[in-house]
């Protein structure tokens, strides 16, 4: 008989990964690569559509691991080294990790025969989407891009009223996210003793620790991409898929630190992207959370206004007081539906909601953005040689 061990030292890892039948109820061996907050409010939405077990967890910080432990009822092994999780028999990974480990983790998760539910934005270069795409596309793993919205009902029925044709004629997209990193962010001492913080940097630059990079770290070059590529990707993705259009053709950006002068991303951002036949334009701050994020599609015929709770459609020439002609609200939180479709495809092997080719598209006019900001503040796309 050959042991698994010996199976994987065969290289036969992919093949067994890929080829396990499920019956409806068989319980999903999951990993989590990454156990900050993002991760908790992952496994929260699993815990709602399993049954599912936690085999195995890695962070670089000990006090996120053992969190994770003791949500798995002790049956997880820790680690600090990710790779360690990918030599596990399991099913799937989860990979909640800083944007600069995300692609490296996925193609090492991919090679080893891991089906992937991979965080946004899935890449923290333009570059790296045509190496994430390949390695999807040519192993026989599935990849979900966490674009949640892609599996919330109500974004999926605006869309199919956008699509339909409903608004008439759409020329512009207005998208905006306000939130209060003063207020709404409050962050409990680190123990650094129980922290690896050159393994946290990876391939960055060294450079020394501080509680701000390591809780704030989406508003450093080296680890994120500001709003741009946290904020701002959920919402393009909707304009991509409900407008059938995932390539800027030009960005601009007005942005600038304004109040968070330690970040070396802009705290405060006007942003304008011109696409074939129609403009998108983003605004929002890091010190205002009043309106909270959304989107609003303009159309000839009438205007959708769409956010997570719900959307509103206001028919042009109709009197104030009948408007809105339609509403749809949500009362269910989107992850929980991408978690369940997820799951559904490590058994199925179908294509998920959010395929890979939609988060390098969603992430990619951000990275754009932040490079027009950086080069003057504004770029056409793709650029001249």
């Amino acid at each position: 008989m050959i042991s698994r061990r010996s199976f994987l030292v065969a290289g036969g890892l992919t093949a067994l990964a890929s080829t396990r039948v499920f019956g409806a109820n068989d319980m999903l061996r999951i990993g989590v690569i990454g156990a900050g907050s993002r991760a908790k409010q992952l496994l929260d939405a699993a815990d709602k559509v399993g049954p599912y077990q936690i085999v195995a967890v890695s962070d670089v910080y000990a006090p996120h691991r053992d969190a994770i432990k003791e949500r798995s009822q002790g049956l997880a092994t820790t680690h600090l080294d990710y790779r360690e999780v990918l030599e596990k028999d399991i099913d799937a990974v989860i990979i909640a990790s800083p944007d600069h480990w995300h692609v490296s983790m996925a193609l090492d998760a991919l090679k080893s025969g891991k089906d992937v539910f991979l965080e946004k934005p899935v890449t923290h270069s333009i570059g790296e989407g045509a190496a994430l795409i390949r390695a999807v596309r040519s192993s026989k793993q599935v990849l979900q891009c966490g674009m949640q919205q892609r599996s919330w009902t109500h974004f999926r029925d605006a869309v199919d009223l956008i699509q339909a044709g409903s608004l008439g004629r759409v020329v512009q997209v207005r998208t905006y996210w306000w939130q209060n990193y003063q207020r709404d962010w409050p962050t409990k001492p680190i123990d650094q003793q129980a922290l690896d913080w050159k393994l946290w940097l990876g391939s960055t630059p060294d450079q020394p620790y501080t509680q701000e990079k390591f809780f704030h770290w989406r508003w450093f070059w080296n680890f994120g991409g500001g709003a741009m590529t946290d904020l701002f990707t959920h919402w393009i993705d909707i304009v991509h898929w409900a407008m059938k259009a995932d390539q800027p053709r030009r960005a601009q950006m007005l942005a600038d630190k304004y109040v968070f002068d330690q970040w070396d991303c802009p705290d405060t951002i006007q942003a304008a992207f011109r696409y074939p036949g129609f403009d998108v334009v983003y605004e929002g701050m890091m010190s205002s959370s009043i309106d909270g994020g959304g989107l609003e599609f303009r159309g000839s015929n009438a205007t959708l206004k769409l956010d997570r709770g719900g959307f509103n459609v206001y028919r042009e020439g109709v009197p104030r007081e009948q408007n809105p002609i339609l509403s749809e609200h949500s009362y269910r939180d989107g992850t929980i539906d991408h978690m369940e479709n997820f799951f559904d495809c490590i058994k199925s092997r179908k294509e998920p909601n959010a395929p890979v080719e939609t988060g390098v598209a969603a992430a990619a006019p951000g990275h754009i953005a932040n490079l027009a900001f950086n080069q003057g503040g504004q770029i056409a796309w793709p650029p001249k040689a």
